[in-house]
């Protein structure tokens, strides 16, 4: 079994699929209503922060997702204590926070890139923090050259061997001075677990302010944290001597969001998202309405639905928060295989998340990738030097295929695709899907979709 196939198989089991493959028929609109729970970029990071705390601290609406289950194996094999205390809530208890054995560190975060979170909490725990070679998904370098100079600069004394990073404190952590060359969601999520129990103050700059970021000072802040977010990416952090427990709820999880209103509109059909709030989708509701979609926005969550008609191609191109996510187009660009013209998406943020196209090829789209990306003087992006560019032309009729999940949002973008699709297709690798969709083999069948599922 090749490595992806594996990550899919125990992403998989830790969520109660059975199987690692579905059988969809598609051509058939998604209809009805699904809710979304907490941000999976949220909820992972915020279990990480209870590290800190000398008291339980309670999260609530976390998905149940595959990553939030390797957190958790990771916490308990620390001495966390994780208890399921309702539905979709955790109190984590971290009064008896121990050394782990790397072996079992390694066998829990091979699936996962959190383990590089727990350092800057370990580090003021223990003294010590192991991580091994990280796993996540294959879209890209995603080096952690950020993570290790900002630990660096707290203090940290970073040791690499055959087996991961060994990571030390001999004289504690202090605040530092960071400038980030590019505004890393998890570098900057490193700096604020880090510099809230630093002695001394950090200035962070070039750091990034996705809404999961700014849930996540929340939090810190609810523990005794000081942060101050400043105007041009800065951020101040003055170092406490110690935190408390919190007891929050969680951001929701506006990619999941997202990924089913592309669902909608690329299958012609009308899916009532529970849960989803406007302020953090504004972007993406701006491009759904350009595209042709339509959406209404009530008080517990946004309906999204196709109104008939042509859909209209657009250009989008990728950036960090407030910008147009990355993890938005891969969904979207399946329904811009059903627009009239030529749609163009440049995709700046990461080098490789346009592979997944290659298997909507198959299905019968007409998509060019450029490997390196698109001049073009509209362009309000800055260019950058591992960018992409997709080329959709449109529209195409889809019919079923064999395809096997690549990555997360690839994933979910195979699934759209052949629930759009004429015909049969099968879908292989499921469990990818199961890292950030909670229950979504329950939630296809609740919107109408054929299918055949053993599991």
């Amino acid at each position: 079994m090749n490595p992806l196939a594996q990550d899919a198989t125990a992403a998989a089991k830790r969520t109660g699929l059975l199987s690692n493959q579905i059988i969809i028929n598609g051509g058939k609109p998604l209809r009805g209503r699904i809710n979304v729970r907490g941000a999976k970029n949220l909820a992972t990071k915020a279990m990480v922060a209870a590290l800190l705390a000398d008291t339980p601290s309670v999260l609530k609406d976390v998905p149940a997702i595959s990553d939030v289950r390797v957190v958790t194996g990771m916490l308990e094999a620390y001495g966390v204590t994780v208890t399921e205390t309702g539905d979709g809530e955790l109190t984590l208890d971290p009064k008896n926070v121990l050394k782990a054995h790397f072996a079992k560190i390694d066998a829990l975060a091979g699936s996962s890139r959190i383990p590089i979170l727990f350092c800057g909490p370990l580090l003021h725990r223990l003294g010590e923090a192991l991580i091994p070679d990280l796993g996540g998904c294959r879209i890209g370098d995603r080096p952690i050259d950020f993570h290790l100079d900002a630990l660096r600069a707290f203090g940290a004394v970073v040791d690499k061997s055959y087996e991961g990073i060994r990571l030390t404190a001999p004289e504690g952590l202090h605040g530092a001075d960071i400038n980030l060359p590019y505004p890393s969601v998890g570098a900057t999520e490193q700096v604020l677990l880090t510099a809230v129990l630093a002695k001394g103050v950090t200035e962070l700059k070039g750091a990034a302010i996705e809404p999961e970021i700014m849930d996540l000072i929340a939090i810190l802040q609810k523990m005794g944290a000081i942060i101050n977010v400043e105007p041009n990416r800065v951020i101040f952090i003055e170092g406490v001597e110690k935190l408390s427990g919190y007891n929050h709820r969680a951001l929701f999880d506006r990619n999941e969001a997202a990924s089913w209103a592309s669902a909608a509109l690329a299958t012609g059909g009308d899916i009532f998202v529970e849960g989803a709030k406007q302020q953090e989708l504004m972007n993406f509701l701006n491009i759904f309405r350009k595209v042709g979609g339509a959406f209404d926005i009530a008080e517990d969550g946004i309906r999204f639905w196709h109104p008939g008609g042509a859909l209209k191609p657009v250009v989008i191109e990728t950036d960090v928060h407030p910008g147009f996510m990355t993890d938005w187009q891969q969904p979207l660009i399946v329904a811009l295989t059903q627009a009239e013209g030529r749609s163009v998406v440049h995709e700046t943020v990461y080098e490789n998340r346009l592979g997944f196209t290659s298997a909507l090829i198959e299905m019968g789209a007409n998509i060019v990738v450029h490997e390196d990306g698109l001049e073009s003087v509209s362009r309000r992006v800055p260019r950058r030097p591992l960018e992409q560019a997709a080329v959709i032309i449109g529209p195409t009729p889809l019919h079923g295929a064999d395809v096997e999940i690549p990555d997360l949002r690839g994933g979910f973008s195979h699934l759209i695709a052949a629930l759009t699709a004429e015909g049969q297709s099968t879908v292989s690798n499921i469990g990818i899907i199961a890292r950030g969709y909670e229950h979504f083999v329950d939630k296809l069948e609740s919107l109408g979709a054929d299918f055949i599922y053993e599991g």
